[in-house]
């Protein structure tokens, strides 16, 4: 009984040594890092869903508006919304001290509240010019955004970036500072909200979508209340930006910021729940060449 009690109290201490190259490739200056490909794989993999589901009449969309939302507009949306949203929220000091620093999205730094914003602007815009209602198109993303966050948080843990306060559960982590020198044992904050933002809130979103999509609003209300829920638990385990540090009644930026994304769930369910029907009618989804468009009406 005493070896397994020693070998359990060995194993809180052995705490895993974090070590991963955050580059997948790196051949001379050329480098693509595991945090570029998980956004790269977000919206390809949104882009294959979404295709998928337009072809079987299901979300409204046709298989060539869904290759237009996703490239340029989702894409500009992340990348210009992420990285304003950082110099923005987290970077705004920098920013005017060096103005060429906004451009140096290679050296990192994207805000995952400015994200979604840019992504909303980028589909109102797709939906003003194709005549598809914003709210629908909002349910799609939310439909399919977790799966990206998803990927980016394992991609800042790949990084060492971002990582929690400091803890002794067996589970902590011992990162490094820019500097090379240990952390102390720290909460793997990234996995946290890679399973809570991310996986989670997609399996839910799948489970229901479904049933949520006809009443318009009701995915995007799921999302903004699920992602805040989330994001709030998770940031009771991160550690706040050094040069922010906590704000109002020990709340972190993050928090203060989430707060507003839920207050727009509220409204979208609000708004879901008065609706009786949808706001967009789907499109009959596209035969393959040479097949009629619905057998049952072959030859009449």
């Amino acid at each position: 009984m005493m070896d397994v009690l020693s070998l359990l109290a060995q194993a809180t201490q052995d705490y895993y040594v974090h070590d991963l190259d955050p580059n997948l490739v790196e051949l001379g200056p050329l480098k693509i890092r595991y945090y570029s490909l998980g956004y790269l794989l977000g919206l390809l993999w949104a882009w294959k869903f979404l295709a998928v589901q337009a072809r079987k009449g299901r979300i409204g969309l046709t298989d060539e508006q869904v290759g237009d939302l996703i490239m340029p507009y989702t894409l500009l949306g992340v990348l210009v919304g992420g990285r304003l949203g950082y110099v923005l929220f987290y970077g705004l000091d920098e920013a005017l001290a060096n103005p060429l620093y906004v451009f140096k999205i290679w050296e990192g730094g994207m805000a995952s509240h400015g994200g979604i914003l840019g992504v909303v602007i980028a589909l109102w815009l797709f939906g003003r010019k194709r005549g598809i209602p914003l709210l629908h198109l909002l349910d799609l993303g939310a439909l399919t955004a977790p799966v990206g966050i998803f990927l980016v948080r394992i991609t800042n843990f790949i990084n060492g970036e971002l990582w929690g306060r400091a803890t002794e559960v067996p589970w902590a982590v011992i990162f490094h500072h820019p500097d090379g020198t240990p952390t102390e044992p720290r909460h793997p904050s990234q996995i946290y909200e890679a399973f809570g933002e991310g996986l989670l809130l997609w399996i839910l979103a799948l489970l229901l979508w479904r049933r949520l999509l006809p009443r318009t609003g009701s995915l995007a209300a799921l999302f903004a209340l699920g992602y805040s829920a989330a994001r709030i638990v998770c940031e009771q385990f991160r550690e706040p930006d050094a040069h922010i540090g906590f704000q109002i009644l020990g709340t972190t930026r993050g928090q203060l910021l989430t707060l507003g994304l839920a207050a727009f769930g509220f409204y979208f369910l609000w708004t879901a729940l008065r609706r009786s029907g949808p706001t967009w009618t789907p499109v009959e989804p596209t035969p393959p060449a040479g097949e009629p468009a619905d057998s049952s009406k072959a030859g009449s």
